[in-house]
This record gives structure tokens, sequence and C-alpha cells, in this order.
């Protein structure tokens, strides 16, 4: 408890002091000076860093002093003191007010937060930071002002031999993406673990969204919801790894020595928009060694403009950090793009970095990958 009043203590010392202050000076400077009204400063400091409470304790104080200064100079029946002493009495109430009122809003953004963190749990996992051979970090930063979460998603799962990878992007931002987006994780999680190939599991993420968009899309917007979404196989022995892509855009390949490749890709229509079977979608593949980090993301980050309107550089930037840990990689690029965006976002912005951790290959120097 004194913990977390000490710091509330010393500053109190500044209003105080100022009451102190202007009271002995307003009592010895010439009759025709006035400085009792300055004694608003007080409260109105103290309410910058302290509740309602000490702000009306020191509110109060500053009335007693204007009352002590009218005392001892002996005008404090004078109509024109009552009416100092009123007015500071009502500046001081006006402020304490507003505390009253920012508290309460405090209050409610933290419940906001609160909300938006449970769900931000429920809705996006938190990734394994080993899976397999894979070491793994990931990141979100929200668009929407005090949230934590919108339209981007990010799934892992370990399946026979190896591991398959979610990212996607449902369109628009915010609240009005979150259901969806819950939608996407779900079907993700529970079909992957049904599907032998990654175009079988695409044509079922896609079935599901259609599903979904056939009984609770609103007329207003039909065809205009979709997602898009890149599935992987990463298997745990062998460097040849496989992609499915959904509309998203090819990770970024980093190997040491700060090469940045991105593998080639054949992308069908997102979600929600083709109504492809399995045979619309394609299996790319590419090799993955060990010792690479595979970066992952969504529209947002390649997307993010400076004031100039230029789009930020992302795999010229990601070469830079691309020998460091997943970890350290995501560190720099948060840092690297709020910077270029001057601090806000225009579109929600997700990253997964994938390192591959060298292992032992006893089936021979390559995977493979179902069909």
């Amino acid at each position: 408890m004194w913990e977390s009043w000490r710091p509330s203590h010393a500053l109190l010392a500044i209003p105080v002091v100022l009451i102190i202050v202007i009271t002995v000076v307003d009592i010895f400077v010439p009759e025709d000076v006035h400085l009792g009204p300055l004694l608003v400063i007080a409260p109105a400091i103290t309410a910058s860093f302290a509740g309602p409470l000490l702000t009306g304790v020191i509110g109060l104080l500053a009335v007693a002093a204007q009352a002590y200064i009218g005392l001892q100079l002996g005008v404090l029946s004078s109509r024109n003191w009552v009416v100092q002493i009123a007015a500071l009495a009502g500046l001081s109430a006006l402020i304490v007010f507003f505390c009253v009122v920012r508290e309460r809003r405090r209050r409610e953004l933290a419940q906001v937060r609160s909300v938006a963190e449970a769900a931000q749990h429920v809705l996006l996992w938190p990734l394994p930071d080993r899976i397999g051979p894979l070491r793994i970090a990931c990141l979100y930063l929200a668009a929407e002002d005090e949230a934590q979460i919108g339209g981007d998603l990010y799934a892992t799962t370990r399946i026979e031999g190896g591991t398959r990878v979610l990212i996607g992007d449902v369109r628009g931002k915010g609240l009005a993406a979150i259901g969806e987006a819950a939608l996407l994780l779900g079907a993700f999680r529970e079909a992957a673990h049904q599907h032998s190939g990654l175009p079988a599991l695409a044509a079922a993420l896609e079935q599901s969204v259609s599903r979904y968009q056939a009984d609770f899309e609103p007329e207003e917007e039909a065809g205009e919801r979709f997602a898009t979404a890149l599935l992987l196989e990463i298997p745990d022995q062998g460097q040849i790894s496989g992609m499915t892509s959904c509309g998203h855009p090819a990770p970024l390949l980093l190997s040491p020595g700060h090469a940045v490749t991105v593998p080639s890709l054949h992308p069908a229509p997102p979600l929600g928009v083709g109504g492809m079977g399995p045979t619309g979608h394609v299996l790319d593949v590419f090799t993955f060694e060990e010792g690479d980090t595979l970066l992952l993301y969504t529209d947002g980050v390649i997307e993010a403009r400076d004031r100039g309107g230029d789009f930020y550089p992302f795999a010229e930037r990601a070469a830079r950090w691309a020998e460091s840990s997943p970890e350290a990689l995501l560190r720099h690029l948060r840092g690297d793009l709020l910077a270029h965006a001057g601090g806000h976002l225009g579109d929600d912005a997700a990253f997964v970095a994938i390192h591959r951790n060298p292992v032992s290959h006893p089936g021979g120097p390559h995977g493979d990958l179902p069909p």
C-alpha cells in the first residue's frame, strides 16, 4: 500500500507548497495586489496526477487559504472576498467533477482492454515457442485504437510427421471481423487433422466460410465478405515444405547471410469468393533448410505507408535481421514498421516467424509431402 502511495505523496508537495507560498506572499504584498485567485492552480495541478479525493482535499485547502488571507487582511466579510471564495470553491468542485469523469472513463477503458485481452487469448491461442524442429514467434498489431485483436489470424497444429501453419486476413478490421476470424480458426484446427493434403484442407476451409456466409452474411454485404489464407506444411524430416495460398501473399524466406527470397506461389481466390474444390488449389513446394527463417505476414504490413505515401519496404528491412532469432526479428520489425507508419497502422498487421533448427535425418535428405 505504501509503495503505491509514495509517488502521489511526493507530487502532492507541489500544490501544498504553492498554497503556502501564495498565501504568505498575498498577506505581505501591498493591499492593491491580490494573489489569492492563483490558488486555483493547486487543485488544477493535483488533478493531473491524483484522483478526485486528493484533488478535493487540495481544493478545500485552497479555499481555506483564501479565507485565511481574507481574515488576516480584515476583508473576509466583504462582498468581493466572499465572491472570490465562492468562485474558488466552484472551480475546485468543477475540477473534482472532471476527475470523477476521467476516472470513470479510465475504468471503462481498463475493462475494454481486459475483455480484448481475454478475447485474444480465446481466439488467437498463443503459438508455442517450439514445435517439432521449429522455433516460432508471433506478433499482432491491431489498427483499432485500444484493441488487441481484429481480422488477422494465425494458428499452428501438429500432424503426423510435421506441422501445419495457417495465417490469414479477414476483410475488415476490429470487432466486426472477429467472428469470421474465429470461424476460420476453428475450421482449421478441426480440418487440419482430417485431410492429407493442403489443397483438400483449403477446400474444406472454403466450404466452412461459404456456409457461414450463407447463414449470417447480411444481404447488403453479399459478396463482400472474404478471407485470404496461407496454409503451410513443414515436415519434421527433410527440406521440402509445401504451401497453398487462397489470395494471401507469399512468405519471405530468410537465409543466413542476409539473403531473402520469395517462394514461387500460385494463389487461388480468397476464401468465400471462388467456391473452388481441391483441384482448384495448387500445392507449391519450396526448400526450407536448417538455419532458415520463414516469415509469414498479412497485407497490413506491406500496405503500411509513411507520411509521403510510400509503402513499407518489407523485404529490404527484413533482410537486415535475417540472422536474428524469431523473437528478435519480430521485435526489430515491430519498431521499424511503427516508425515508418508514424506510430499508427491503417490496417491490422500480423507476423509469424518460423526458424528451422538442425535435426537428424535418418530417413534421407528430403521428406515427402502428402499429395
